[in-house]
């Protein structure tokens, strides 16, 4: 009786209550997401599966969500402009999340971009951009103190003169976006590498230095734009003095519009993000559910797609749409891995 109600519920796509779904459910990193959708419309074209539902949400809204839970109410897939995080795999581990595939896709730069009206060149030092963001910095009046005072800086001009006498005016990312994550990280924490008595902070107290290192300030000269990257680019069109951050692949398709900031003497770039000189970059990645591979049909088939030559390769649409394709031998690598759905290591 027990196995012909099983088989009963099978076949009408019940499973303990729960609808089970005739398609994938992906949410996660902004900077992912034209990939992802494009590798999605791409697949429901094949005619095979229904196209997957890809929802913008940021990289820890995406894990959040992809950490709840296993079954058919929750997403399949998370994109990602970072690695998982322990915390976040602890997550996964409580709600039953333990088999994962994680895949990376290529690399992406992160841009301070501003609009074409606006003629002259921004060219920033990572010094000058922790300077610009961080909540606190060290006093500039007495720098031999080794004290930190909020941010005083209002114009660009105030850190170095040769910088445009313009207020400091930048639209970003929230803190559940791995782009913001990886601007910390990169950018503030690159430039407070260059003030050696914070740099030594990170051998004696790392906690001091993260979180002066990669704090961003709160008293409206970065503002949270949330994230829509096209918003962020409809406000920069507005207002020619503003800075938006985001992912190169934006700055990419919308280039009519927009120009990105050079940082440190590096234009952002497919060579100069490719090649490693630009000194705000990332990988990107999606991570796989493993579990749900058997319950939601066309998950191996999207890995397929996505690893595939003609997306990703070399000549692949998504570069076309800004992604900095992996080198030849990572990519054999990677791509062998996620097609025979490799579990990551949990270290």
């Amino acid at each position: 009786m027990a196995l012909a109600v099983s088989l009963l519920l099978a076949v009408s796509g019940t499973v303990n209550g729960e609808v089970a779904r005739d398609s994938i459910s992906i949410a996660g990193s902004s900077t992912v997401f034209p990939f992802s959708t494009a590798v999605a419309e791409n697949l429901g074209k094949s005619g095979k599966f229904k196209t997957p539902k890809v929802e913008s949400t940021g990289t820890g809204g995406g894990f959040k969500l992809f950490c709840s839970g296993v079954g058919p109410q929750y997403i399949d897939i998370a994109n990602a402009s970072r690695s998982i995080k322990k915390r976040e795999l602890e997550d996964c581990a409580k709600a039953g999340v333990t088999d994962i595939v994680a895949v990376k896709i290529g690399y992406d730069g992160i841009v301070l971009a501003y609009s074409r009206k606006n003629t002259q060149k921004l060219d920033l030092s990572l010094k000058e951009l922790y300077l610009a963001l961080a909540k606190r910095i060290p006093d500039p009046v007495h720098p031999e103190t080794e004290s930190l005072i909020e941010n005083p800086y209002k114009t660009w001009s105030e850190i170095n003169p040769r910088l445009p006498a313009t207020r400091i005016e930048v639209l970003g990312p929230p803190p559940t976006s791995g782009t913001r994550d990886a601007f910390a990280e990169l950018a503030l924490e690159g430039g407070c590498m260059d003030i050696p008595w914070l740099k030594a902070k990170k051998e004696t107290d790392e906690y001091f230095f993260r979180n002066v290192c990669r704090t961003v300030r709160q008293d409206g000269a970065y503002t949270e734009a949330g994230e829509n990257d096209n918003l962020i680019i409809q406000k920069l069109e507005q207002n020619p003095d503003t800075i938006g951050i985001f992912g190169f692949s934006y700055l990419g398709q919308n280039t009519d519009k927009v120009q990105g900031a050079i940082i440190e003497g590096q234009a952002p770039g497919f060579e100069s993000i490719a090649n490693g000189k630009y000194a705000i970059s990332r990988p990107l990645f999606f991570y796989v559910k493993k579990a749900h591979i058997p319950l939601i049909p066309g998950i191996e088939a999207y890995i397929a797609e996505f690893t595939s030559d003609k997306a990703s390769g070399e000549e692949g649409y998504l570069v076309g749409k800004g992604l900095i394709p992996l080198p030849a031998a990572e990519r054999k690598k990677v791509v062998a891995d996620a097609r025979a759905l490799k579990i990551m290591s949990i270290k």
